[in-house]
């Protein structure tokens, strides 16, 4: 019997909304995190991005932060910080500092990815060499720099040690899943833009997945898009921002999160078309019926522990609602 009955959780990239100034975008960001604490979600992550206009979480861990001064009881984190970009001793100060502050509320989810283009990696970058071949090493520092005081070297995180701040490999390729067994750690899965390699991914993940002293078994996350209303065609209406979102994605534009259409075709070519729904493949969609439906679905595949879910909708009232369904579904309401 596949098990609906699971906990979900929120990912926000914190889009800019058409109209919306960036102090708006960020009070979205803080208004959706307290309305979704209230319906019971289990933890609400923020993404890091740089160089795009239409999105306003660069400074992840200021955001993060700011979450945490905003609600009560929700698990705050990274969906994820981009190691990459970052010393991880200042990843384990900043983390430290917020877990010393909010103890038991705060969580690292960690990309090997940079989270932007190329120029803009080389900007941010903390080194000249590639640091996304040193990801694995630089996991392995965090995970020193949260533990106790006999496992630490001469470099030491104060604020962080011993606080053993949560840490998630993040992935959106195979890479990942290897890395994440290895170590013993929960994995997450952006099938919320990246599914081609989701199956393979959650294969490789629990075949391999070694029990370690934060895991003793394989827990597995997928985070995937959710358009959830009430009738599927009012759902396939706000479905036409994600699919501009991502169109904004294959393009390379920087256009803020648009209001639904009437008629994509107007918007896209047939191949526009194809790469970005192929992007966003694995969507919840339509109504509470049709949701607790595709849930089912893909819960007797693929049988996972947790479900992240981002959405891309432009009427925020809306879009609280979408998270609201989701909720009721997994509670059987």
């Amino acid at each position: 019997m596949a098990n609906i009955n699971i906990p979900v959780s929120v990912l926000n990239l914190a889009p800019r909304r058409e109209g919306e100034n960036s102090k708006q975008a960020i009070d979205a960001m803080v208004d959706l995190a307290q309305a979704t604490e209230k319906m019971g979600y289990k933890r609400y992550w923020i993404a890091e991005h740089h160089n795009t206009s239409t999105l306003v979480s660069s400074a992840t861990s200021i955001l993060i932060k700011h979450t945490l001064e905003h609600t009560d009881s929700i698990l705050v984190g990274s969906g994820g910080i981009m190691l990459p970009n970052h010393s991880p001793l200042v990843v384990a100060e900043q983390f430290g500092t917020m877990a010393t502050i909010y103890p038991n509320r705060v969580e690292l989810g960690l990309g090997r990815a940079p989270g932007t283009d190329m120029l803009t990696a080389n900007a941010l970058r903390r080194s000249q060499k590639d640091s996304v071949y040193t990801f694995p090493e630089d996991v392995n520092a965090l995970l020193t720099y949260f533990g106790p005081e006999d496992k630490q070297s001469y470099v030491k995180a104060y604020p962080g040690l011993g606080t053993n701040v949560p840490i998630y490999i993040l992935g959106s390729s195979t890479d990942s899943a290897y890395l994440a067994a290895s170590l013993g750690l929960p994995y997450v899965f952006a099938s919320h833009f990246a599914p081609r390699h989701m199956e393979a991914a959650i294969r490789i993940y629990r075949e391999r997945f070694k029990p370690s002293e934060y895991l003793d078994k394989p827990y597995m996350m997928i985070c995937l898009n959710l358009i959830a209303a009430e009738t599927d065609e009012e759902a396939e209406l706000l479905q036409t921002t994600t699919h501009q979102f991502f169109l904004n994605v294959v393009r390379g534009s920087q256009t803020p999160l648009q209001p639904p259409v009437e008629n994509l075709d107007d918007l896209w070519s047939p191949q526009e078309k194809e790469m970005a729904e192929s992007m966003s493949s694995v969507t919840l969609l339509g109504s509470k019926d049709s949701v607790r439906e595709q849930l089912t679905a893909f819960q007797h595949a693929y049988n996972v522990d947790e479900i992240m879910a981002v959405s891309y909708i432009y009427d925020p009232e809306k879009q609280k609602r979408s998270y609201e369904i989701l909720k009721e579904v997994v509670d059987g309401k």
